[in-house]
């Protein structure tokens, strides 16, 4: 890869990127910048290395959200331990696993078993779920249940599963200490070097508009996420629960995420990323646009209706109805964009399944 002087010409940097040079952080800033016509220009160059990198089909995972119980204090999410409004859950074993049938019946090749961090289920007991799942299903198994122990994702790599979804949420030491009392974004960092030694596919991402937040905060993020080479990257809005301390607070908005989707797509060039269901949330097409932008990923919920309300991480979520409904409404989507379904595993093209 070729790596040019720095320039501060708009149309000159999205060529720059879009034929694989790398960017500098001014040339980042630049970019989430733009106008409305040289937004357009960079969605269509993100676009364009997509479909050169990923192909044009959309890979799906089925998301289970197992339990909504969290012992973080995240001051913006729905799932915070301090929220005494939620209604709590956690899922029975038999009834993951049989939800995990549903998504096997629908041809999606992954589940994503996701929660807060709630040690209620113990390694053990995630080991013996993904061994079922391996066994019952055969499926494809993403876990997105926060930091644990090297042992942990040890056990849970042997165990069966293949890929790990751990967002980094910001470059920001100081935001990031901010929004999650506690918690330290250099373990964060060290967890997400622990699963790529593993063997995981690895994932992670950020949030857009966060409290404090600065465009040049965006780029050491787009920055960072090149850096860790991750092979999945969920891009998506701040939106604070209304049973949080951060009620109230606005977000950049659509099209501010949507640039920094798609500056990650012209960085990283063939890393799985979401249309994220939170970019529903501000817009009925929202994940539309972000498939328009560089997206190639779609992660529909199939949690069970019972619980699927009570996993409040922020309001206005999406993909209710059954998974006949969830698969027919997303086909319909797709196929307004000319953009098939892929039922394949869906792996970055340099990493092997196992």
């Amino acid at each position: 890869m070729s790596i040019s002087k720095s320039v501060n010409n708009i149309e000159e940097i999205i060529d720059k990127a879009e034929t694989g040079n790398e960017l500098n952080r001014h040339e980042i800033v630049l970019l989430l910048a733009a106008s409305d016509e040289e937004t357009r220009l960079l969605y269509a160059a993100a676009n364009s290395v997509r479909k050169q990198n990923t192909g044009d089909e959309i890979f799906l995972r089925g998301i289970i959200e197992f339990s909504n119980y969290c012992e973080r204090n995240c001051l913006y999410c729905g799932l915070r331990r301090s929220n005494k409004k939620l209604s709590r859950y956690r899922m029975p074993e038999d009834e993951i696993i049989a939800t995990a049938r549903l998504i096997k019946e629908t041809s999606i090749p992954t589940v994503v078993l996701q929660s807060g961090e709630d040690s209620f289920y113990t390694s053990e007991v995630i080991c013996r779920v993904i061994e079922r799942i391996k066994t019952e299903t055969g499926l494809i198994i993403t876990l997105s249940i926060g930091e644990k122990s090297d042992a942990d994702y040890r056990d849970f790599r042997q165990a069966g599963a293949s890929r790990y979804l751990l967002k980094h949420e910001t470059s920001s030491k100081e935001i990031y200490n901010y929004l999650r009392p506690g918690c330290l974004l250099e373990q964060r960092l060290r967890c997400l070097q622990a699963l790529k030694k593993l063997g995981f596919e690895t994932g992670t991402g950020n949030m857009v508009g966060l409290p404090g937040q600065t465009p040049e905060i965006l780029a050491d993020d787009l920055l960072l996420m090149k850096k860790l080479d991750a092979d999945m990257l969920g891009i998506g809005p701040f939106i604070a629960h209304p049973d949080t301390p951060l009620n109230g607070l606005t977000n950049y908005g659509l099209e501010t995420t949507l640039r920094v989707l798609a500056i990650a797509r012209l960085l990283t060039r063939n890393t799985n990323i979401p249309a994220t269901t939170a970019l529903g949330s501000l817009h009925p097409r929202g994940r539309i646009q972000a498939l328009q932008a560089g997206a190639n990923v779609v992660m529909p919920d199939f949690t069970p209706e019972i619980y699927k309300s009570r996993y409040d991480i922020y309001p206005g979520r999406t993909d209710v109805g059954s998974a006949t409904e969830i698969m027919e409404n997303l086909q319909k989507d797709f196929a307004s964009i000319g953009r098939p379904l892929n039922f394949s595993a869906g792996y970055r093209q340099h990493k092997l399944a196992s």
